[in-house]
C-alpha cells in the first residue's frame, strides 16, 4: 500500500504538482498519464525516495521490494542471461552465502541453503530468465552473449528481463515498449496482466495501458487525481468534464463530426476484408476519443499533394538484404494513392529493411523497382531524428526546405507541432526525444508527399501527439506504409496488413487479434518442434482430425456468445451514431429546442449504459473464450 497525503513534487522552482491524495492498494495496476515534462518520470523518482516531496507525506510498508528498470546499462563482457537473473537480488544473495559456506564447509548450514535455495525456485532461475528473454525477442544463441556485445535498444530490452526477474511488490516502468516490436509488447501485455504485485506504469500507448492497467493518475494543470479503470475509462470521464465547458462542448461536437466524416468516408469505400472492418471500428472509437483531446495543444493537417500518380510506386520479384544476405526474396508490392498498409513480422524478420528500400536507402539485391517521376516520399525512421542540426531551430530546419514563406507562415504551422513562441526559435540540441520526432513529422508534413513511409512514428510521442498524427492521417490522401508496435496507430490508419515472415512478404487475412493468434500458434509450433521426440506427442492425423472436431464443437457456444455480443454492440453504435448526428446539429441548442434536447441526452445517457454493459459483456464472453482455446491446447 503507498499512502499519498498532499504531496507537493518541484524541478527546480517550478511546482510539478501539488496536493495529490491518494492511496494505491497491493496488485493494482495504475497507469501515469500526462503531457511530456508535467513531472511523471519525478513521480516514480519520488517513490523510489531519489526526490523529497516539498509538502505532505508519503509512506509505504517497511521492505517493500521496488523493481525499475535501469536506464543505462554498462558496456561489461557478463554474459546476457546472468546480467538477467542479477534482477532476482534474494537468488544473488543466497547464491553468496552458498559460496561462503561451501568454503565454509557448514555441513549442516549448507543444507539449509540448498533447502531454501529449491523453496526460492533458484534451480529454475536459468530457464525463468531465458522466458523472459525470449519473450522480449532474444534467441537462444544470444543467451551467452556479452552484454557489450549489444546494442543500446537490446541492452534497454536487458535491462528490462531484469526488472521482470526481480521478486518485486512494486514494479515501475517507464515506457517500456519504446524499445520493443509489435511481438514483444504483445508478450510483455499478457506477462504484466498476470504480475502478482503492484503495477505502476508510464506509457503513451492507448491499448497497452487499456488492457493492463485497472487505475490511472493523470498529472496535468499541476494537480495529480486518480480515476478507476483503464484508460479508456478516464478519456471518457475527462471527455464528460470538459462538456460542462460550453466552448469545449462546441469544439467537441465539431471533432466528432470532423471524425464521423472519415468513419462514412471509409465506409462507403471499405471491402468486407477483417482488417478493413477492424479499420472502421478504430475510426468510430476515435469520434468518440476525439471529445477527450479537444483541448490538446497539437493541430496539423497534410495539405493535399500536388500529384497522385498510380501506381506511386512498384516493386517486382526483388530481393533484399544486406552483403547478397538476402532476408526477403520475391517481393511484388504495388503501391497506389490510398492504400493504408501496416507491416506486420516477428522483430529481425526485415520490416525495416523493406522500408528503408521503399524509402531509396537500400537498393533491391536482385529484381526491379519502379517509382513514379512524380514520387515525392515522406521517410520517418528513428536515424532521421540524429540527422536534425542540433546548432539550429525549428524555424531554421523549415527554412532550409522553403526559404520563401515568410517567418510568421513558417511560426504558425510549427504551432501546429506545439513548437510557440521562443520555442521556435531554440536550439534543438537539448530537445528531448519526443520534440525531435515532433520536428521531423512537422518537416515531413510541410513537404507535402504522396508516399509515407513510417517506421516506428510514436516512439518518445506522448498521447496528444499519437492522437493529432492518427487523424491527421485520416486526411492524408496519398499512401501509407507503417510499421509500429502501437496497436492504436495500426488499428485506426491501417486497412491492409502485410505479413514478413520466413523471408516472404504476404498479404495477412486478418486484423491484429488474428496476429496476436499467429504468434501463438508460431511459438506453439515451436513448442511442438522442441517436443517431438517425445512419445507423448505422437498423435495420428485421424486422431488429430476428430480432436480438433471436439474441441471446435465444445468451443461453438463460447463462439456464438462473443458473435451475438458484436452484433448487439454495432447496433447500438450505429443507434449512437443517429443520435450524435443530431446533437452536432447546433439548431437543437435553440432555446425553442429545450425539450427535444432534453430527450435526446437522456437517450443518449440510456443508450450509452448499455453500450458499457454489452461491451462488458463481449468482454467478459471474450475472456472466457480465450481462456477455453488455451486450455484446449494444453
Amino acid at each position: 500500500m503507498l499512502n499519498f497525503k498532499n504531496i507537493c513534487l518541484r524541478r527546480g522552482p517550478e511546482i510539478l504538482f501539488s496536493g495529490a491524495s491518494f492511496t494505491l492498494h497491493n496488485g493494482q495496476k495504475i497507469g501515469i498519464t500526462g503531457a511530456n515534462g508535467v513531472g511523471k518520470s519525478s513521480f516514480f523518482a519520488f517513490i523510489r525516495n531519489e526526490l523529497h516531496p516539498d509538502e505532505g507525506d508519503f509512506s509505504m510498508p517497511p521492505g517493500l521490494q521496488i523493481a525499475h528498470v535501469a536506464q543505462e546499462t554498462p558496456a561489461v563482457h557478463r554474459e546476457a542471461i546472468e546480467y538477467v537473473i542479477d534482477g532476482d537480488q534474494e537468488l544473488r544473495r543466497l547464491e553468496e552465502q552458498l559460496q561462503e559456506q561451501e568454503q565454509a564447509g557448514d555441513g549442516v548450514r549448507l543444507a539449509e541453503l540448498h533447502e531454501k535455495l529449491e523453496t526460492l525456485g533458484g534451480y529454475t532461475a536459468q530457464s525463468r530468465a531465458s522466458r523472459l528473454m525470449s519473450g522480449l525477442g532474444f534467441l537462444s544463441s544470444q543467451e551467452r552473449m556479452a552484454v557489450a556485445e549489444f546494442s543500446g535498444g537490446w541492452r534497454m530490452r536487458l535491462n528490462l528481463a531484469q526488472a521482470l526477474m526481480c521478486r518485486s511488490d512494486v514494479l515501475l516502468l517507464d515506457e517500456p515498449t519504446n524499445h520493443l516490436d509489435l511481438d514483444a509488447v504483445i508478450w510483455l501485455q499478457d506477462w504484466l496482466t498476470k504480475y502478482q504485485g503492484t503495477l505502476l506504469l508510464i506509457s503513451h500507448d492507448r491499448e497497452f495501458l487499456d488492457a493492463v492497467t485497472d487505475h490511472i493518475v493523470h498529472i496535468e494543470q499541476k494537480t495529480a487525481e486518480i480515476y478507476t479503470g483503464n484508460y479508456s475509462a478516464f478519456e471518457k470521464t475527462r471527455a464528460e468534464k470538459l462538456a460542462q465547458l460550453q466552448s469545449a462542448f462546441e469544439k467537441q461536437q465539431k471533432e466528432i463530426a470532423h471524425m464521423q466524416s472519415f468513419v462514412d468516408r471509409f465506409k462507403a469505400k471499405a471491402t468486407k476484408a477483417k482488417q478493413a472492418q477492424s479499420r472502421i471500428k478504430a475510426l468510430e472509437r476515435m469520434s468518440v476519443i476525439a471529445q477527450a483531446h479537444v483541448d490538446s495543444p497539437f493541430d496539423f493537417h497534410f495539405s493535399p499533394a500536388d500529384k497522385l500518380p498510380n501506381p506511386l510506386l512498384k516493386i517486382e520479384q526483388a530481393n533484399v538484404g544486406y552483403d547478397q544476405s538476402v532476408i526477403i526474396e520475391n517481393i511484388n508490392l504495388s503501391i497506389s494513392p490510398g492504400d493504408r498498409i501496416g507491416l506486420l513480422g516477428p522483430n529481425g524478420a526485415g520490416k525495416s529493411t523493406l522500408i528503408k528500400v521503399l524509402a531509396g536507402e537500400m537498393q533491391p539485391l536482385a529484381g526491379e523497382k519502379q517509382e513514379s517521376e512524380m514520387l515525392r516520399i515522406g521517410y520517418f525512421a528513428q536515424h532521421q531524428l540524429e540527422q536534425l542540426r542540433l546548432d539550429e531551430s525549428p524555424l531554421w530546419h523549415l527554412q532550409k526546405i522553403d526559404s520563401k514563406a515568410t517567418e510568421k507562415q513558417l511560426r504558425n504551422f510549427l504551432g501546429g507541432f506545439n513548437f510557440h513562441g521562443d520555442k521556435a526559435l531554440e536550439k534543438v540540441a537539448p530537445f528531448s526525444g519526443g520534440e525531435k520526432a515532433r520536428l521531423v513529422l512537422a518537416l515531413i508534413v510541410y513537404q507535402q508527399p504522396n508516399l509515407l513511409l513510417l517506421d516506428e512514428p510514436t516512439n518518445h510521442l506522448d498521447l496528444e501527439m499519437r492522437h493529432a498524427l492518427s487523424v491527421a492521417l485520416q486526411e492524408f490522401q496519398g499512401a501509407i506504409v507503417l510499421v509500429s508496435h502501437d496497436r492504436y496507430m495500426l488499428r485506426s490508419v491501417t486497412d491492409q496488413l502485410l505479413l514478413v515472415a520466413n523471408k516472404n512478404v504476404q498479404l495477412f487475412d486478418g486484423d491484429l487479434d488474428d496476429y496476436r493468434q499467429w504468434l501463438a500458434e508460431q511459438k506453439q509450433q515451436q513448442g511442438y518442434q522442441q517436443a517431438e521426440v517425445s512419445p507423448e506427442s505422437t498423435v495420428s492425423r485421424k486422431q488429430q482430425r476428430k480432436l480438433d472436431a471436439e474441441r471446435r464443437q465444445k468451443l461453438k457456444p463460447l463462439y456464438d456468445a462473443v458473435k451475438k455480443a458484436e452484433q448487439k454492440m454495432e447496433k447500438l453504435h450505429w443507434q449512437q451514431q443517429q443520435l450524435e448526428k443530431v446533437l452536432a446539429d447546433s439548431e437543437i441548442y435553440s432555446e425553442t429546442e429545450k425539450d427535444r434536447l432534453k430527450k435526446v441526452l437522456q437517450e443518449k445517457a440510456q443508450l450509452d449504459k448499455a453500450i458499457e454493459i454489452t461491451e462488458s459483456d463481449w468482454l467478459a464472453a471474450g475472456e472466457r473464450l480465450e481462456l477455453a482455446e488455451t486450455e484446449s491446447h494444453v
